[in-house]
């Protein structure tokens, strides 16, 4: 069983940058692909970005290319999500997965509990 615990959220202005931090106990972290979805007020969950077990792959939605960059360290048991030039459309929250790579949240077996991140105009 797989624990992961999100944090570094914020209220941030727009055009500001965060990073999330995800921390995982309780399994074999390097065995998981990662990822980070978003859930806005009133929206359904929505994939932001993946990394492969290595590290060698990412992928990433459209409305978050070029902007956030997802990370892992499994030294650390960590993934991270670097967060930059941030829009008030990113407000949501955040969470991270383990599991198998790509973009449907049903392809992930574990998640966090999330964390807030709010971008005011």
């Amino acid at each position: 069983q797989v624990q992961l615990v999100e944090s570094g959220g914020g209220l941030v202005q727009a055009g500001a940058s965060l990073r999330l931090s995800c921390a995982a106990s309780g399994g074999t972290f390097s065995t998981y692909a990662m990822g980070w979805f978003r859930q806005a007020p009133g929206k359904e969950r929505e994939f932001v970005a993946s990394v492969n077990r290595n590290g060698g792959s990412t992928y990433y939605s459209l409305s978050v290319k070029g902007r956030f960059t997802i990370s892992r360290d499994d030294a650390k048991n960590t993934v991270y999500l670097q967060m930059n030039s941030l829009k008030p459309d990113d407000t949501a929250v955040y969470f991270c997965a383990a599991g198998r790579f790509g973009g449907l949240p049903e392809g992930y077996n574990y998640w966090g509990q999330g964390t807030q991140v709010t971008v005011s105009s």
